[in-house]
């Protein structure tokens, strides 16, 4: 059992039978009684969001993690085949626990995976990937006094905003935590 006040983004626990990361926390200590703590967590089986409200003291069940980096092979379906390139065993991952990162998947990436009690429950991308930009609308002469940007299309079917000066075929990175346009690589 570890208390609330220790719980901080990132951080992963049980509650109701339920496990649960850690997406935003606030503490709050008023001038008499006892501190709040309340959190924005994920349910890593469901995906679910919840706003959750403690009284400091309160204490929630920890959970023993086991992390592994893998390398990301193909997908199949609904399943995303991973390697793990110290042991060569490839663990398939469903696109319910890869969610949003799926747009940012390439071939040969190498990503981290949580796993809990042998089942895959997390992914970690690194914080930015470069794609390749397969559809762009053309600039126009006289578009770029100003900070204008465009949609375009990347290799994964992925869509991000980006500068007008950015074409078909020029790679980006991408910020995988945000989908934020970075810079042309």
């Amino acid at each position: 059992m570890i208390d609330v006040n220790d719980l901080r983004k990132g951080v992963t626990f049980e509650l109701d039978g339920n496990l649960y990361k850690v997406l935003d926390y606030e503490h709050n200590k008023p001038g008499r009684g006892n501190a709040t703590i309340r959190i924005k967590a994920r349910n890593l089986r469901t995906g679910a969001t919840i706003e959750k409200t403690f009284i400091s003291g309160n204490r929630v069940q920890d959970v023993r993690l086991e992390y592994q980096i893998v390398q990301y092979l193909y997908r199949d379906g609904p399943f995303f085949y991973f390697m793990n390139t110290e042991t060569y065993e490839q663990p398939a991952v469903a696109a319910e626990v890869i969610g949003d990162a799926a747009g940012y998947l390439k071939e040969g990436m190498e990503v981290k995976l949580t796993f809990y009690n042998n089942e895959v429950i997390d992914i970690e991308l690194p914080t930015s990937v470069d794609l390749k930009v397969t559809q762009a609308d053309v600039a126009v002469k006289g578009d770029t006094a100003t900070g204008v940007t465009k949609r375009v299309t990347l290799e994964t079917g992925v869509e991000v905003d980006v500068p007008y000066f950015v074409n078909e075929g020029d790679t980006i990175r991408v910020d995988t935590r945000t989908g934020a346009y970075v810079t042309r690589v």
